[in-house]
């Protein structure tokens, strides 16, 4: 592979990489547009396991806004350990580890969440957009907030 080559798919990771964090930065601050901007128009495939599967951007983008996007929402999205691989000229895949932590003031409850998300992407007009993802919950623990006590309310994997 020659140096140009080479730059253009080291290029195209670290695209890639920044995608996904404004993708997690968009979902902490409830920042929809940039979300929706983060998936390709059309054909995207999201695949969010228990809170839906979605077929167009604008779909995920109206759950969040009707389940998310409230002040009593605390979200904290941590994208960690990525694989991605350039698959062609404009296409990548990428396996990403998530550690996810919500606050929700207004139920008191914390709920913490590892879990992986398998990724395709696509380059259009210059641009990386995410044109396939699915999550999978991995472990979770939710607490309860109750006179300054933490109760567990479960812990463990939820797929088991």
């Amino acid at each position: 592979m020659d140096l140009e080559t080479r730059i253009a798919r080291l290029e195209a990771i670290e695209a890639i990489r920044q995608l996904k964090h404004r993708y997690f930065r968009a979902c902490d601050t409830k920042q929809v547009d940039i979300m929706r901007e983060c998936f390709v128009d059309g054909d995207a495939h999201i695949d969010y396991g228990a809170v839906g599967t979605f077929q167009h951007r604008d779909a995920l983008v109206a759950l969040f806004e009707k389940v998310g996007c409230h002040p009593h929402m605390v979200e904290m999205h941590h994208g960690q350990n990525p694989e991605i691989s350039i698959t062609s000229a404009d296409t990548a895949e990428g396996i990403w580890g998530l550690f996810y932590y919500l606050i929700n003031t207004e139920e008191n409850t914390l709920t913490q969440l590892g879990g992986f998300y398998h990724d395709e992407y696509r380059c259009e007009q210059g641009a990386w957009k995410i044109s396939r993802t699915v999550f999978r919950v991995h472990s979770m623990q939710v607490h309860r907030l109750l006179d300054g006590q933490v109760l567990s309310v479960m812990a463990g994997n939820p797929a088991v």
